[in-house]
């Protein structure tokens, strides 16, 4: 009862720090009027016949006063071609955009960014389709929108916005690929289920193996089929689309931190959720005397990454780190954990953790157990007067035992030669095949510190990374 009426306390505290002001309201809504009408003249211009409006969390007021979030949606005809839809949307949206600073970005299309007044406004595009009939990822989002202003209460208003900033606090919130978190929508759904941010973190806390949540009763008496659809570890199926994990982009260690996090706050509830503390970078010489004395080998791949767009990029940066440690661990290294740094235009790193830079030379092969008789012969034939074993074949706990010499026995060493030709062969993604095939360093441990001395954004990384233990524990 004392911790609850402390994280009342304490929520309330926050509410009013991150509902937006009677003031923060008339600018963004001037803003959004302003966008609004000149996105609909460009579309004019273009002739095509489009409904613009403003969607995402300040349509459905559930925006952080810190980061409101502008979506300006425009829905164009389904009469314009898939192949044209991009190429048009995005001559229409910097048409509209003048003067304004623009960057493109991309999803499943292009759509435009822009930086008005300190705040990033998003034009996107979408089909005006009826349900059911999507064309195009974001086709859904209108029909989000309307969702939740027809079911969230005022109450219920502020409860999304303590959700949504008690995960940017624990840094699980954001669909984008490189965070694999919760969206907005996520969030307002979760509060439409649970109620309360509050009753959320409650049920969360008491995370068991897997969450369902289906708020329309789609799959009622069809829980089978839901196993059959959505393997993931957290399903919410989408009111608006029952063929939609809603959860689908969370990776499953953000949900996991999640679930830490809210125990962590239940039992000792803080602000600091909400307001996480900064990390300063360790002074290098610290830095350095620290990896010395780890124990462990921390591998380095630095590479001048060729800019592209972000969720483009950081797909193909997971791609690529996933398949570096599967090959990594492939030839017996034992990788401890892995991650990706990058600042998305000129600079990417992957750091691997292992036990050990260095294997011995030698490694046991296991052969057939001795109740398999015709594969023990087979396995004497080809191994009995084999040259390159080093030792046996010997029998060991009732089965056939080799010694032979490892393939690799330096990391770097296997690094180099996959990585000569880019990587391909051994599952680069393409973009970054690229710029590894123009350059790379392969570094172990404090051979790092250039770089780390170098990008105040990767050493604060890197200090994390060594540290590997979450503020809130």
């Amino acid at each position: 009862m004392i911790a609850m009426q402390e994280i009342n306390s304490l929520t309330k505290h926050v509410l009013e720090k991150i509902t937006p002001t009677i003031e923060d309201r008339a600018k963004v809504e001037a803003i959004t009027r302003e966008l609004e009408l000149k996105v609909s003249l460009a579309c004019r211009q273009e002739s095509v016949d489009a409904v613009v409006r403003v969607e995402g969390s300040v349509a459905k007021d559930t925006w952080l006063n810190e980061n409101p979030d502008i979506d300006i949606f425009m829905r164009l005809p389904t009469s314009i071609p898939r192949k044209h839809f991009g190429t048009v949307a995005l001559r229409i949206a910097k048409n509209a955009a003048g003067s304004y600073e623009q960057i493109e970005r991309f999803a499943e299309h292009p759509y435009l960014q822009l930086i008005v007044e300190d705040y990033h406004v998003d034009i996107v595009p979408c089909y005006d389709t009826k349900p059911g009939e999507w064309k195009s990822a974001t086709d859904r989002t209108p029909y989000h929108t309307d969702y939740i202003k027809k079911l969230l209460d005022k109450d219920m208003l502020g409860e999304v916005r303590l959700l949504k900033k008690f995960m940017k606090g624990t840094g699980v919130y954001g669909a984008e690929i490189k965070i694999g978190g919760f969206s907005g929508y996520l969030c307002e759904l979760l509060i439409l289920k649970y109620r309360s941010f509050a009753q959320t973190i409650e049920a969360f806390a008491h995370y068991n193996k897997r969450v369902i949540i289906d708020i329309e009763n789609q799959y009622a008496n069809r829980e089978r089929d839901i196993s059959l659809l959505f393997p993931e570890p957290m399903v919410i199926i989408d009111p608006v689309d029952q063929a939609r994990n809603v959860a689908s982009p969370v990776q499953p260690q953000k949900l996991y931190n999640f679930v830490g996090a809210v125990r962590a706050f239940l039992r000792k509830p803080n602000i600091t959720f909400f307001y996480p503390p900064k990390t300063n970078a360790l002074p290098v010489v610290e830095l350095q005397s620290k990896l010395v004395n780890r124990g462990s080998s921390l591998v380095f791949l630095v590479i001048d990454q060729t800019s592209t767009v972000p969720d483009v990029l950081w797909g193909q940066l997971f791609r690529t780190k996933r398949a570096l440690s599967k090959m990594i661990e492939l030839y017996d290294y034992k990788i401890l954990k892995d991650s990706v740094w990058s600042n998305e235009k000129t600079l990417s790193v992957f750091v691997f953790e292992l036990e050990q830079q260095f294997l011995p030379n030698v490694k046991k092969h296991l052969g057939p157990p001795l109740e398999r008789e015709a594969e023990c012969e087979n396995f004497l034939a080809k191994y009995a007067n084999n040259k390159t074993v080093i030792s046996g074949p010997y029998i060991e706990d009732g089965r056939w035992i080799i010694e032979v010499p490892r393939k690799s026995t330096d990391v770097v060493v296997l690094l180099k030669e996959k990585l000569a030709d880019g990587g391909k062969n051994a599952g680069v993604a393409e973009l970054i095949a690229e710029s590894i095939s123009k350059k790379v360093k392969i570094v172990v441990n404090s051979e790092i510190s250039e770089v780390y001395v170098e990008n105040g954004d990767f050493a604060v990384f890197l200090t994390d990374f060594v540290f590997g233990k979450p503020f809130w524990i």
